[in-house]
């Protein structure tokens, strides 16, 4: 079983993690790009939140870096298939629920996307979790802002998130996805310092 995405202090303290706005200065210009991308596929679709589905599908289209671990996947065409066709396929099941393995409560964050993303209120817990520990990683590895090989290891962590189960579902291990992340991140895929496991 893999460990999931660390807690940070302020879940710790009993409050949510603050969704940052797409300009945060603790992202990169490129993860900017992603998580605008990701905001306008939740709202097209008519998802109340952005969850990882959503970042790993603006990932691959939007950040070379995070594209380039999946180019010798055989199984990316029916990866892309099943997240292009999400809103009237494979992803109609996930319409009207919360991406949320119960660990914290639903993110919200009023306008922390923009005033234009209703009805996307914010991001599922789940993806608020994998924004966060991007930004963690990131400082721990040489205080820059998060880029999106940063979001692809978080997103990846958690075997109940959606970015997970779409993988499995198009025949990709998320193990192995990792195992090229390890290889690809200074201080392989939990940064430094060490992981902190929940």
């Amino acid at each position: 079983m893999h460990p999931r995405i660390p807690r940070q202090s302020a879940r710790d303290q009993g409050r949510p993690p603050q969704v940052a706005p797409d300009g945060d200065a603790r992202l990169s210009a490129e993860l900017a790009a992603v998580v605008s991308g990701a905001r306008r596929r939740a709202l097209r679709d008519g998802d109340r939140q952005i969850d990882t589905a959503h970042l790993l599908h603006s990932l691959l289209d939007a950040d070379p870096e995070a594209s380039a671990v999946f180019e010798d996947e055989p199984h990316l065409p029916r990866l892309l298939g099943y997240l292009v066709q999400r809103s009237i396929g494979y992803g109609l099941r996930w319409q009207g629920t919360v991406e949320d393995s119960g660990a914290v409560p639903v993110v919200t964050a009023p306008g922390a996307l923009g005033a234009d993303t209703a009805p996307a209120e914010g991001f599922s817990p789940l993806a608020a979790e994998a924004m966060e520990y991007a930004r963690v990683r990131a400082g721990h590895r040489d205080g820059g802002p998060a880029r999106g090989v940063d979001l692809l290891a978080a997103i990846l962590v958690d075997s109940e998130s959606r970015a997970v189960e779409v993988l499995a579902r198009a025949g990709i291990d998320a193990g192995e996805v990792r195992a090229r992340l390890d290889g690809l991140l200074p201080g392989g895929l939990w940064g430094h310092p060490g992981r902190r496991d929940r």
